[in-house]
């Protein structure tokens, strides 16, 4: 079967353009209304945008994202911008952009409207291709603070003989064959900031070559000024590692990444591997604007600094569709890079109601629910026979966390639970296929993981390959 692409519905009857509000999807429950998932492809549904009714999840007030359309002029901008009582707040024009031929890239106005009825003016606008709200993503995670102990990393094993385990993701199997990953392979984390200086960490953290750190220059002419460790989108800043409010990321790295073999702490699926962070998420949330950044800031990294970065991790989600991050990953897929993401924690069916950005139709998009160690599908998990891909261990997943000891901040260990939880697992499972298949393309690599789920009843009529997460012949 080939799974390059996800099932969609044929047609929507109905669509509205207020949609889903995200957490971070590994630890926060939510819902909302129905969004096509081909929107992007179908002219028809761009047409109903808009005049859609004007219902939105959470948003950031008084702002709004307007693309214009190619070689509009000033005046038509000034037309559109005296409709809502609004002005421009930041031009948006990724390096990643440009290299697609966006001459223009986006722009992030202000209004002295209501949000939903500046996106409403603005999409019958002359010179707008399309508008839409400045979506928040949030981040919710909940720990019962369970260390590592021997038998509780279950999501890595799955010895058939020992039950409690046997709905793992057969990682120690990979591992036996020699396959723990290698240092040729890059992830990027779009999270919160995570802890690159945590014991299990440190050795997998990864810099930017074409930086030199310190020297408060743009040394790669990226825009962006010592991004070492990659970038923080929320902050505006080269400083991805704020505290223990970034434990959320920290725990997806370790999953992802965490040395083993090193006598501490976890391991994660892959031993030896590079990550580089764009946080996006702060104590706030974040939004749409930030989320486009950061997708961009690595595709612009691996063809301008050549890494091969062949996913990022999306433990997160928020808001509706919105166009100009559905061109972002595509944008990534043009250059090879999967987006991993979380499908969701609202208990629903997102072939009905779509959860994004899990919904996007790009086919570089696998869209992760999560399972419990006894193999059923989690009670929080969302899930979607045309628009999940595959399940992976999810609930009471131990790894890496920032802890506060007097004034210092250490490493520590937790237990999470959520699809937030699952997606690195997946992530992880693209660098172990990477490490073993250099030149393998995205394609290949989701062919490969999908293809190699295994049959899972819980899962059965609930994703695409109505299985779970596989990796021990990687």
């Amino acid at each position: 079967m080939n799974y390059a692409v996800r099932s969609a519905s044929a047609k929507w009857t109905t669509f509205c353009a207020g949609l889903l509000m995200f957490g971070i999807t590994g630890c926060q429950q939510f819902d909302g209304p129905l969004s096509p998932a081909n929107l992007p492809d179908d002219p028809e549904f761009q047409g109903l945008a808009k005049t859609a009714a004007k219902t939105y999840a959470a948003y950031v007030p008084g702002e709004v994202i307007v693309k214009y359309a190619s070689g509009v002029g000033e005046e038509l901008k000034t037309a559109a911008l005296a409709k809502i009582q609004g002005k421009s707040k930041e031009k948006i024009h990724t390096k990643a952009m440009k290299d697609a031929g966006d001459r223009q890239g986006l722009e992030l106005i202000e209004t002295g409207l209501a949000v939903e009825d500046a996106v409403v003016a603005l999409n019958s606008a002359d010179g707008v291709e399309y508008a839409e709200p400045n979506y928040i993503y949030t981040t919710d995670a909940t720990s019962n603070d369970l260390y590592y102990a021997n038998g509780s990393l279950w999501g890595m094993y799955g010895d058939a003989g020992t039950p409690a385990n046997q709905y793992g993701s057969q990682a120690s199997g990979a591992w036996a064959a020699g396959n723990t990953g290698a240092t040729t392979v890059w992830i990027g984390i779009i999270d919160e900031g995570y802890m690159y200086t945590h014991e299990d960490l440190a050795a997998n953290a990864g810099t930017n070559p074409g930086e030199v750190p310190g020297n408060r220059k743009d040394d790669d002419g990226n825009g962006y000024i010592d991004d070492v460790y990659g970038w923080d989108f929320d902050g505006n800043n080269n400083s991805v590692f704020d505290g223990v409010a970034d434990d959320h990321g920290t725990h997806v790295a370790g999953t992802i990444g965490a040395v083993g073999g090193n006598g501490k702490g976890v391991a994660g699926m892959c031993w030896n591997v590079k990550l580089l962070s764009a946080k996006f998420l702060g104590t706030r949330g974040g939004t749409t604007a930030n989320a486009i950044k950061a997708v961009d800031y690595f595709t612009n990294l691996k063809t301008s600094q050549n890494l091969n970065i062949v996913a990022t991790n999306n433990s997160w989600g928020g808001g509706g569709f919105s166009q100009g991050l559905y061109d972002a990953i595509a944008r990534a897929n043009a250059q090879g890079i999967l987006f991993v993401a979380a499908a969701g924690n609202s208990s629903s069916n997102n072939d009905a109601m779509a959860s994004y950005p899990s919904n996007y139709t790009c086919n570089n998009v696998i869209a992760v629910a999560s399972i419990t160690s006894t193999g059923g599908i989690s009670s929080f998990s969302n899930f979607g026979l045309a628009t999940v891909d595959l399940g992976a261990p999810g609930s009471g997943i131990v790894s890496t966390v920032p802890l506060k000891s007097g004034k210092s901040i250490i490493s520590g260990y937790a237990s999470y639970s959520g699809t937030s939880m699952a997606t690195p697992h997946v992530t992880g499972a693209v660098g172990l296929y990477a490490a073993t298949h250099p030149g393998a393309s995205a394609a290949d690599i989701k062919t490969a993981i999908l293809s190699a789920a295994i049959p899972t009843p819980s899962l059965t009529d609930k994703c695409v390959t109505g299985g779970r997460l596989n990796v021990s012949a990687f």
